[in-house]
């Protein structure tokens, strides 16, 4: 489910669900008037063809499809001066086997939900994650820093592509959060858990789905907001 949120005129998030190949995909694009969107939803569109014409599912499709994302929005934003300087983050995660592959560039999260709680998988390329919380300013420091919403890669981004890659073995009546950063920059850990414990016990994905978009409003919703929950069958 996605939102624009309750300060933005458009949505520059995108998402995919493919449960039948096992693909779930999503993205937060930026840059000037539509060029966020255009960046969000090409790299999204550019996964599920690499992934669908693939002859396999592994590792190594997951990858390529990434790279490729990041070569054709590059190429358009190129190509055309009004597309200049967009991008896009992209979290992507793919059933292989028994495993949930997980691949992310930019602050786009994945969190699994579990016997032991909630907890985020992937690491965020941001400057805060990777430059000031090294350098040991505190958690209200960054929270406040203009640098707060800097990101150190992302699709599109003219400097190598890093690409941060997760696997997680799938367990019975595991959950699976996705989410841009309109969610979780607003929404914290234990309001997270609490709405999603109720996925786990019964209250539909979709319902899920709309009390966490509910609960980033409710925080103010500066931003799009965007969340994709798979669950694992029992």
């Amino acid at each position: 489910m996605s939102d624009r949120g309750c300060v933005r005129s458009n949505n520059e998030d995108s998402f995919l669900t493919e449960p039948d190949i096992g693909l779930y995909v999503l993205a937060d694009g930026m840059g000037g008037a539509k060029a966020g969107e255009r960046a969000s939803r090409m790299a999204v569109d550019t996964v599920a063809e690499i992934v669908r014409g693939a002859g396999q599912r592994d590792s190594q499709v997951l990858l390529r499809a990434v790279e490729e994302a990041n070569d054709r929005v590059l190429k358009a934003a190129h190509s055309d001066p009004l597309l200049e300087g967009m991008g896009t983050t992209l979290v992507v995660a793919l059933e292989v086997g028994s495993d949930l592959c997980i691949a992310s560039v930019g602050d786009s999260r994945a969190y699994v939900l579990d016997e032991a709680g909630l907890r985020v998988i992937t690491d965020d390329q941001t400057w805060v994650n990777e430059v000031g919380r090294p350098m040991g300013l505190d958690e209200e420091s960054l929270r406040n820093h203009p640098w707060r919403h800097v990101l150190t890669m992302a699709i599109g981004a003219s400097a190598p592509l890093t690409v941060n890659y997760y696997v997680i073995r799938l367990k019975p009546g595991m959950m699976v959060l996705m989410c841009s950063d309109g969610l979780h920059g607003v929404v914290g850990l234990a309001e997270l858990e609490q709405i999603l414990r109720g996925g786990r016990n019964g209250v539909s994905l979709e319902e899920s789905c709309r009390r966490l978009i509910e609960a980033a409003k409710d925080a103010g919703g500066p931003d799009n907001v965007t969340a994709v929950l798979v669950k694992q069958a029992a």
